[in-house]
């Protein structure tokens, strides 16, 4: 594997900083991200991501095959040099923001191992997507910076809970793989970074709709986490009255009082519910 930071001065490039790009540079802590996978021969990977290749490399050699999806059209063929230099001709890259690529095309009949050094500004927006199309992965491996991480990680009652850790715990499993000091990193960043395991299931019970339902219910209860959840919830895009509200939070056996960063998964789920059976009958 070559130095990132050689590579792009070799080729006239940059780390492009809108693009939150952040290269791995050190070959060992590649190989134990991969190693700490579990991967075989038997796996077919989607690598969100890929810049320069430091897990690509080590992960091809590893798994069945890998489908790169990398927005940057500058790096990829620098990437292709270092695959093809390795000898490895068992990844596909698909020149895409991952955000508009259809993953479940991807899978066809097979299920996906997920695995990323994720770009810090969309990492959130990459966590939801993979959330709604989760029946096609088994489990995912994505690195963030720390202090996201933490929040993913919290359970409810603590201040890191967020709307994001609730969504994120109703569809997974979460544990901490490994954390990544700055530098390993090319450029280096300010801050740590972590991987982070997902072991994606299926709730029984709750169906597209319902998953739409609760996502909005979540967001709208965390919308103003400083007041109540009778508060927060009244008006915002669910355009529920107070009255509504109250009624919901009672029928869900949910204290008004309480706010958004105290309930648990199950919690909001009840409350869902509830909304929906009020949105029905008033319809």
């Amino acid at each position: 594997m070559t130095h990132p930071g050689e590579l792009l001065k070799k080729n006239g490039l940059y780390a492009g900083k809108e693009l939150g790009q952040n290269f791995l540079s050190n070959p060992a802590t590649a190989c134990m991200i991969v190693d700490r996978t579990g991967v075989d021969k038997e796996t077919t990977v989607l690598e969100i991501g890929p810049g320069l290749g430091a897990i690509t490399l080590p992960l091809a050699r590893a798994c069945k095959q890998v489908v790169a999806v990398e927005k940057d059209s500058r790096i990829i063929p620098l990437l292709e040099r270092e695959l093809a230099d390795e000898g490895i001709c068992n990844v596909t890259i698909i020149n895409q923001n991952i955000l508009k690529t259809n993953i479940a095309q991807i899978a066809g009949t097979e299920k996906l191992v997920v695995i990323g050094n994720l770009p810090y500004n969309i990492s959130s927006q990459i966590l939801f997507q993979l959330i709604t199309i989760r029946q096609v992965i088994t489990h995912a491996f994505l690195m963030f910076q720390k202090e996201l991480a933490e929040r993913l990680l919290s359970p409810p009652g603590t201040k890191n809970y967020s709307r994001l850790s609730a969504v994120v715990q109703y569809a997974s499993k979460i544990s901490r793989v490994t954390d990544i000091r700055p530098n390993n990193f090319f450029p280096r960043p300010e801050v740590d970074s972590t991987v982070l395991r997902f072991d994606f299931f299926k709730t029984n019970g709750m169906g597209k709709e319902d998953e739409i339902l609760l996502f909005s219910v979540i967001k709208a209860a965390f919308s103003k986490r400083r007041k109540t959840l009778h508060n927060a919830m009244s008006g915002g895009e669910l355009g529920l009255t107070k009255k509504i509200v109250g009624i919901a939070l009672k029928n869900a056996g949910i204290d008004s009082s309480r706010r958004a960063e105290t309930l648990t998964v199950q919690e909001f789920i009840d409350l869902s519910r509830a909304v929906g059976k009020l949105i029905t009958q008033r319809i």
